[in-house]
């Protein structure tokens, strides 16, 4: 059994909740979870565990607090509440973030530069975010600030940037307002590029401060590869990636397809999906910023013909406006990767009673030493109609 002491926050910041067992226990768990919840609807294969399940997360938030005696604190919030815990450590964040959030911490108490009061809305430091690459070993730090004119800014910058010279690229990000966002509208890069790059199964992709990006990049690897796999492309097909995001599954699929369509509703993810399609060479690949739902029911109405849907929803599900038109649609085989087994086990359901049917499901433990657990499913239709027309993309 894993000593619960090797962390102080075990059971407090809501990260490590299966920290008291063994990871085979733990694993052992996740996949019956998912068996139970998806029995009688798709046959579950084996989890994929980590071989070496620490230390994985490749993106760390902390947001800043002060006593009294106006020493200042790191942490995240207690699940469901407001209240921080204090985070020095972290058995799952990538080793080389902590010294930077420690260095960070140092210097706002040195330069004595005011944390923000969420109460009295006065203040200036409020957060910090770091991303790290994988593959490059690049370092993105972004400070989220209630003012970009805070005092000392420029000494505190040059300090930090000498004391850490890891870092990429600084970034100061500007948000005053009382939500759990952790990112204001407004950033000014202090200095680098103002993003990161990694790789995925062979593909680079750029990584801003607001972009989605898997937060750990070696089961994302076996993850997308097997979706890609299970998808059985060809190089007449065209393939739509819904809720597409910076365009990782899209991208990496791309080079087996005709064509592929990415959608994705929200603007910052699509400005990155298109900077990665261009960074990548691509030319068979075509990007909407729209709602997918939409999207592919305006392809229904067109009667246009997909042959291969990647879904990749968040934690609620799907729509039923997206199953119907992927229905419609009638592609030969859709892949779903989900986040939540539950909506998973419901949106099968929905699509098994309308002409598909779930031939596999295969758990991969995306998060370890938390209780999540992500999926990829196999739909296949069972008209397998054969597809011949193609629009001009």
């Amino acid at each position: 059994m894993v000593n619960q002491r090797y962390c102080e926050s075990f059971k407090k910041c809501g990260g490590c909740t299966m920290l008291n067992m063994t990871y085979e226990e733990q694993l052992k768990v996740k996949e019956n979870k998912c068996k139970d919840i998806l029995r009688g609807i798709v046959k579950t294969d084996k989890i994929v565990g980590m071989a070496d399940p620490w230390y994985y997360r490749n993106k760390v938030h902390r947001t800043f607090s002060s006593d009294r005696r106006g020493r200042v604190h790191t942490g995240t919030y207690e699940p469901g509440s407001h209240r921080m815990v204090q985070a020095d450590k972290c058995l799952l964040e990538n080793r080389r973030t902590a010294a930077i959030v420690e260095g960070i911490r140092l210097l706002v108490e040195d330069f004595r530069i005011p944390v923000f009061n969420e109460t009295t809305m006065r203040g200036y430091m409020r957060r910090v975010l770091i991303r790290t690459s994988r593959t490059t070993g690049e370092i993105m730090v972004v400070l989220v600030v209630a003012d970009l004119a805070f005092p000392c800014k420029n000494d505190f910058m040059k300090v930090l940037r000498q004391n850490h010279p890891e870092i990429s690229t600084l970034i100061l990000n500007v948000n005053r307002a009382f939500t759990p966002v952790i990112l204001g509208p407004r950033s000014e890069v202090v200095f680098g590029k103002g993003y990161i790059e990694d790789t995925l199964c062979g593909k680079v992709f750029r990584i801003s401060p607001s972009s989605f990006f898997q937060i750990n990049p070696v089961q994302t690897e076996l993850l997308y590869q097997t979706a890609i796999d299970l998808a059985e492309i060809n190089d007449s097909d065209l393939v739509v990636d819904a809720y597409c995001g910076i365009g990782t599954i899209g991208i990496i699929a791309a080079d087996k397809a005709w064509h592929v369509v990415g959608v994705e509703n929200n603007k910052s993810a699509v400005k990155d999906a298109v900077i990665n399609k261009r960074e990548n060479g691509l030319t068979n690949m075509s990007l909407y910023c729209r709602d997918a739902g939409e999207f592919l029911e305006a392809m229904a109405n067109d009667n246009e013909e997909v042959d291969v849907v990647f879904m990749d929803p968040p934690r609620t599900g799907s729509t039923r406006q997206f199953m119907d038109s992927v229905i419609r649609l009638s592609p030969r085989r859709v892949v779903y990767i989900s986040c939540n087994p539950e909506t998973l086990a419901r949106d099968l359901k929905y699509m098994c009673s309308r002409g598909y049917a779930a031939t596999r499901a295969i758990p991969f433990d995306q998060f370890p030493w938390t209780e999540h657990t992500e999926c990829v499913a196999l739909l296949i239709n069972k008209s397998l109609i054969s597809k011949n027309s193609r629009k001009d993309y």
